[in-house]
């Protein structure tokens, strides 16, 4: 095999020992009386080491809790067994958020700000919240809610914008010990029904009103189809509205609703907190895959678990702590929701920004950060994108000096990104950190770290105590035995062993066969995550090729379509806005054919011309085998909510197969386009391109 070239260095930390992972390096090292010399030596040894390594985390972590482990947990239990971890111990989630992280509290910090919230096209308006205003207003929902008959194990849900409202509603189900279970108010209908009617809440938390794209959308008409859609749940008790402006909507036309202010009357005033401990492995929070073929699959995680973590990447990998400032994009449907809430573990202020990014301009986000002087800023590579193609250099337009760390997730992070951040974009003393895992694992399986430099490419290392590897992809069968290929080499990613912040199961799923299916039918009692990847053989970079189903395999040729994607971004922007990339392969063809998807910019024209520029370009900068057989213009790229374009169904659909679209898909009417493609001779006869 060809050595693998080293990519360009784009970062280093001028003092690694000075970072929180250089401290806990150091405590480990006096712990084991072993010596790591590089990040990854540690990594190797947190994952040769569960055991040990995972109590030295429970103990470094100051995570409140009672009674004391009986077992770590069964290493001699199959993986695909879920094996119980730190047994005996008892805990809840919003306890820790809300006193833990500020170790040390006299109860004199209670006037320092804890949250602030933002809404699209105010920026300057912001609502600040101290530490003792959040925890007052979670005690008086807290108490409604007892009132209301929420007791351990209720599941609560929200359909709310990233807001105060929608945290105390996070804060206070989960200090009773129920479980919270959130949508964003973009999703359709049938999206929101998809999740609520598997889990069965008891109440629905709900805005009245969303403002996005400067519009403001009346969802009273949403909470009835809810209410409507609920009709059959004995369990769930109606909607209680939140009101996202002065005065609560008028709710006559809605059945079964209440508002929140009516809502805490039940309550009596009451704000005394209290707080529901709970085991280690019971459930405080159910998310979504992206369902984006069918019915969402309900995540089940566990408190300890994402406690754990949450402390291992948000404070060491992620360097959050008490004097930080982090605002995550997102919205509440997805598993970033969970990632900006949960700094507060870590006593930083977080930041809820609602509505859109790019409202009034592109810059927003730039804005906001240098005006509540942002330390940890979460994005997104589209946004970044957006950026460069703009030509705005967020270091020339703002003061950012007080940011730290850029994190950015959601989709493969091209290698002109990478380059563009440092050369033009950002701070030549901002960590970027590409990070990938995500709702599966409350966490990362690649994510970087202040040991290692940056590397252009892929995520800096992987996350400690997570045993990833890369397994050969080629192997046929459901259920064999894997085999691991040689760092360089691409293929399926894979946990060979169980780790805390695995999910504890599928809501619903209760002979664990939907669990089972989807992390272990693959390979033999290994956790098949459905990344391609590979490892670098030098930098121990986890490089990402693309989503697992986005494989492309022509002729026995496997690449992922970011290649493809990372040629268009780079050669094409300036007349191609998107793309989409997927193999095509119908029952009756014997092998598979690569089908490329062009979404033209306004003003510019989809030519034959352009199609054999696009080939020859990609036959330059990648192979004679990387080239599409066939490319069409296409009028719009199918997207989840969370702006992540979605190639298995249009794949599913290219191939001959009629599919029920998910609600989690922003725009499923677009599918219906790409129906006529089962037919390619067709097209391609009619188009004569």
């Amino acid at each position: 095999m060809a050595a693998v070239p080293t990519p360009r260095k784009l970062w280093e930390h001028p003092n690694p020992e000075s970072t929180t992972m250089g401290q806990f390096r150091r405590e480990l090292e006096r712990a084991t009386s072993q010596r790591f010399k590089t990040f990854h030596d540690m990594y190797l040894y947190s994952i040769q080491n569960r055991s040990e390594f995972w109590v030295f985390c429970w103990n470094y972590f100051p995570i409140i809790h009672e009674g004391t482990y009986t077992r770590i947990y069964d290493e001699t239990a199959r993986m695909d067994s879920v094996p119980e971890w730190f047994s005996g111990i008892k805990l809840n989630f919003a306890e820790n958020l809300l006193f833990s992280a500020r170790k040390g509290h006299t109860g004199k910090e209670d006037d320092k700000i804890a949250v602030t919230e933002v809404r699209e096209g105010a920026i300057k308006d912001a609502i600040h919240l101290t530490w003792g205003e959040l925890r007052k207003k979670t005690g008086l929902l807290l108490q409604a809610m007892k009132a209301a008959g929420v007791k351990r194990g209720d599941r609560i849900a929200v359909c709310s914008a990233n807001s105060i409202d929608t945290l105390l509603v996070f804060l206070a189900t989960t200090a009773l010990g129920g479980i919270f279970s959130s949508s964003s108010t973009d999703m359709g209908v049938k999206g929101v029904l998809d999740r609520l009617v598997q889990i069965k809440p008891r109440w629905l938390f709900m805005d009245d009103f969303a403002v996005y794209n400067g519009k403001r959308i009346d969802l009273r008409g949403k909470m009835r189809d809810i209410v409507l859609g609920m009709g059959s749940v004995v369990e769930f008790q109606g909607i209680v509205s939140q009101s996202r402006f002065a005065e609560p909507a008028e709710l006559g036309d809605v059945p079964r609703s209440v508002t929140l202010e009516k809502f805490l009357e039940g309550g009596s005033g009451n704000d005394r907190l209290q707080f529901e401990r709970v085991r280690f492995c019971d459930p405080f929070l159910i998310v979504y895959s992206s369902g984006t073929t069918g019915q969402p699959k309900c995540i089940v995680h566990s408190v300890g678990g994402v406690l754990l973590n949450g402390h291992k990447e948000g404070g060491l990998h992620s360097e959050l702590g008490s004097k930080s400032v982090a605002l995550q994009y997102t919205t509440t449907g997805w598993i970033m929701y969970l990632s900006a809430v949960q700094t507060l573990l870590l006593g930083a202020r977080v930041v809820l920004y609602d509505g859109s990014p790019f409202i009034p301009n592109v810059t927003t986000l730039v804005d906001l950060a240098a005006q509540e002087k942002v330390t940890h800023l979460g994005i997104s590579p589209r946004w970044l994108h957006e950026l460069q193609q703009a030509k705005i250099k967020p270091r020339d337009l703002r003061d950012l000096s007080s940011l730290r760390v850029v994190t950015s997730t959601g989709m493969v992070l091209r290698d002109a990104l990478f380059e563009w951040f440092y050369d033009e974009g950002f701070p030549s003393h901002v960590r970027l950190n590409n990070i990938s895992g995500g709702t599966d694992l409350a966490g990362c399986f690649g994510i970087s770290n202040p040991l290692a430099p940056i590397y252009v490419g892929g995520c800096g290392g992987c996350s400690l105590g997570i045993p990833v590897e890369v397994y050969d992809s080629t192997i046929e069968g459901d259920g064999v035995k894997g085999q691991p290929v040689a760092e360089g080499i691409p293929g399926d990613l894979v946990a060979t062993s169980a780790f805390p912040n695995m999910p504890t199961q599928f809501w619903g799923d209760n002979d664990g066969k939907k669990y089972h299916g989807a992390y272990f039918g693959r390979f033999e009692n290994v956790w098949t995550h459905g990344d391609f990847v590979s490892i670098h053989p030098t930098t121990k970079q986890l490089i990402f090729h693309g989503r697992a189903d986005g494989v492309l395999n022509p002729s026995g040729v496997r690449f992922g379509s970011a290649e493809i994607y990372r040629v268009l971004e780079e050669y094409f922007t300036g007349e191609i806005t998107d793309s989409i990339c997927v193999g095509q392969r119908r029952p009756t063809d014997e092998d598979e054919r690569v089908i490329l998807f062009l979404l033209m910019k306004p003003g510019t024209k989809f030519t034959t011309e352009l199609v054999n520029r696009v080939k020859r370009t990609i036959r330059t900068e990648l192979s004679a085998r990387h080239v599409p057989m066939f490319i069409f213009e296409t009028p719009e790229i199918p997207t989840t909510v969370n702006l992540k374009k979605v190639e298995l169904p249009v794949k599913q659909i290219v191939s001959g197969k009629r599919i029920q679209p998910s609600g989690t898909l922003l725009n499923p009417g677009s599918l219906e386009y790409y129906y006529r493609f089962a037919e390619v001779e067709k097209v391609v006869r009619e188009s004569k391109l």
